[in-house]
């Protein structure tokens, strides 16, 4: 059954939780990790095929898109250097 647990195994455990939680409580709870273990698994599916993202709607840089960067300016011998 769940990597060799038997339902006489699981049933001490099972009348345990009911003991502790009561019948109204225990659906919840099985509904709760229902939900998260689902989400694991689907954040799981989502590590392991990440989506592809489309390359067709991405435009290819052109000269005119890339801003012209000033040049440097030559550096004169008259500028001041900081004293000590």
């Amino acid at each position: 059954m769940f990597g060799g647990f038997h339902w006489w195994d699981l049933l001490p455990l099972a009348l345990i939780a009911l003991l502790i939680w009561g019948p109204k409580r225990l659906p919840e709870m099985g509904s709760s990790i229902g939900k998260t273990i689902k989400e694991f698994q689907k954040s799981m599916r989502e590590v392991r095929e990440p989506e592809a993202t489309p390359t067709a709607a991405i435009p290819p840089a052109t000269p005119a898109a890339t801003p012209e960067l000033p040049s440097a300016a030559p550096v004169s011998a008259t500028t001041e250097t900081p004293k000590e």
